[in-house]
């Protein structure tokens, strides 16, 4: 299956309002796609729909041909926008849990990207700054052999030096048998991973498609395309 994530017609309205309206995009295996918009645009709905934790009004998706619910989830790895972690552990610890809960987590690769990282495993938690918890939680998620990644703002808030090592590490260690979902409102630094964008406004696919098409076709950068579409 060369799609490993397919929409059709997926909708999704809470009482009278409508979050998602008739989105259809496909995701092929190999690809990293971004997805862009404004707050409030449907994005977070989607993913919630991707991560089973909500369902469609009306419309069909699935995931390597399945339904999103309890099958899909150990195929999903996922990155939130906001820090996962105990403040009681260490890394190490924060290892141990990945390799206890999931099936596919790859612990020499998460030892790998620690070394990348420059994060050690005796380092504390809560004593990382913005950044660190940034790189820590891209190993963690990244260690996983899953069929699809969804990173949610990976890089938001965290310092350049810091925010060119995660996308090191996005290119460098993408697993190139999924695909990758991200989200981000930085498009300028992330427009490098990209390789097709899909602009979301007000619950609606209004563009998407190849970003060196894109760029050729509009004579503009994906940033700058971002701006044009949401000004």
């Amino acid at each position: 299956m060369n799609n490993i994530v397919e929409m059709k017609n997926l909708t999704k309205k809470y009482m009278k309002k409508t979050a998602l309206k008739d989105v259809n995009l496909n995701i092929e295996k190999g690809k990293i796609i971004g997805l862009l918009g404004p707050n409030g645009s449907g994005k977070t709905t989607m993913i919630k729909i991707l991560m089973g934790i909500l369902t469609q009004s009306t419309g069909e998706v699935s995931i390597a041909g399945k339904k999103p619910g309890t099958e899909t989830k150990s195929m999903v790895s996922y990155l939130p926008d906001r820090n996962f972690l105990y403040k009681w552990m260490k890394i190490k610890d924060s290892i141990d849990l990945f390799d206890d809960f999931y099936n596919d987590f790859d612990r020499e690769k998460a030892k790998k990207l620690l070394e990348f990282m420059e994060l050690e495993e005796d380092m504390k938690v809560t004593k990382l700054s913005k950044g660190m918890q940034e790189k820590l939680n891209l190993t963690l998620v990244l260690s996983r052999n899953a069929k699809l990644y969804i990173l949610d703002e990976p890089i938001a808030g965290v310092d350049p030096v810091a925010r060119e090592k995660i996308l090191d590490a996005i290119i460098n260690n993408y697993n190139e048998d999924s695909s990758m979902l991200i989200t981000t409102h930085l498009v300028h630094d992330l427009e490098r991973v990209f390789e097709e964008v899909a602009f979301l406004k007000n619950g609606e696919i209004v563009l998407n498609g190849n970003v060196e098409s894109l760029r050729n076709e509009r004579n503009m950068s994906v940033d700058e395309l971002y701006r044009e579409v949401f000004k």
